[in-house]
């Protein structure tokens, strides 16, 4: 038995050097990683790219829809096989300091959290002021901006962070208000951006529309979709003089790509396969993965 355990334990000593991480990194570079099992250090998606899909509403208002869209554009990537997505309901990741553990049995330890780095674009399912910090937002901003990376507004994002005006730089403009959830007139007027020609030129769809500021001009943005003036009640066109009505768009900010989704307040909205196609085109380009026209993007582009 002594020798059995002998036998053990040299095995044991001659595989940590391959099985477990054996030198802590510079303070820098984050919390120590001795003692942790190789395997976990990996990259459990290689090849993969990455979503962080973020539905922080701590602040805000709580949509019912919230919860369907994530496992929707969880499996949406999945069926695709070119993204996988990790699902957050709070803001701790946003940031690209080293992430430690917090509390008396994690404090100052790795905790398998991966900071803004890792991933290639986020989908903002959150609203209200938000609990980012100031270094937090700044973050966000140089992920978009600096890095190159993706950024896709939900819904309520028009809702989130209205004492941030940078955050509105960023998606293009806050909603104001919004339609009574009603079937309105819808123009496709951008039939090359990926997905968009999932929809028809003009279609009827029932959901809320947002209404952006009177000061936001389509002029500004590439315009995906809009509603319709000329189907509007007098009463409807009154919101915008200028028969201003973008709902859905994409635009750059520095060197990233941003698109803003105005609809999908209604969950039935993200079981329609039309709706599915937009979406999944619309991440595919936050993500890097083809152009506006939808061409696949190499990796010497």
């Amino acid at each position: 038995m002594r020798k059995s355990s002998a036998i053990l334990a040299a095995l044991g000593l001659a595989c940590s050097s391959s099985a477990f991480a054996q030198d802590a990194p510079s303070p820098n570079s984050g919390p120590p990683t001795q003692g942790i099992p190789a395997f976990l250090l990996q990259d459990p998606w290689p090849g993969m790219k990455r979503l962080l899909i973020l539905a922080d509403v701590q602040t805000g208002f709580h949509h019912d829809s919230i919860n369907h869209a994530i496992a929707v554009i969880e499996q949406m990537g999945r069926e695709s096989g070119q993204w996988v997505s990790v699902i957050r309901t709070d803001s701790q990741v946003v940031t690209k300091a080293p992430i430690s553990g917090t509390g008396e049995r994690y404090g100052g330890r790795w905790i398998n959290a991966r900071n803004l780095d890792y991933y290639d674009a986020i989908f903002f399912l959150g609203s209200g002021s938000g609990t980012l910090s100031d270094e937090q937002k700044a973050d966000l901003l140089s992920f978009v901006r600096d890095d190159g990376k993706g950024f896709l507004a939900g819904h309520a994002a028009g809702t989130a962070f209205f004492d941030w005006p940078e955050f509105y730089e960023l998606i293009g403009a806050p909603m104001e208000s919004e339609y009574p959830v009603s079937a309105m007139t819808v123009l496709r007027v951008d039939s090359d951006f990926p997905g968009a020609s999932a929809f028809p030129a003009v279609f009827d769809y029932n959901d809320q529309f947002p209404i952006t500021p009177v000061t936001f001009s389509s002029d500004d943005v590439n315009v995906i979709f809009a509603l319709d003036p000329d189907a509007m009640t007098e009463e409807q066109r009154a919101r915008h003089p200028d028969r201003d009505f973008p709902i859905i768009w994409s635009d750059n900010y520095g060197d990233g790509r941003v698109f803003n989704l105005g609809v999908g307040h209604r969950e039935e909205v993200w079981d329609d396969p039309k709706f599915r196609t937009m979406v999944t085109g619309a991440i595919k380009w936050a993500l890097g993965l083809v152009d506006e026209t939808g061409e696949p993007v190499t990796d010497a582009e």
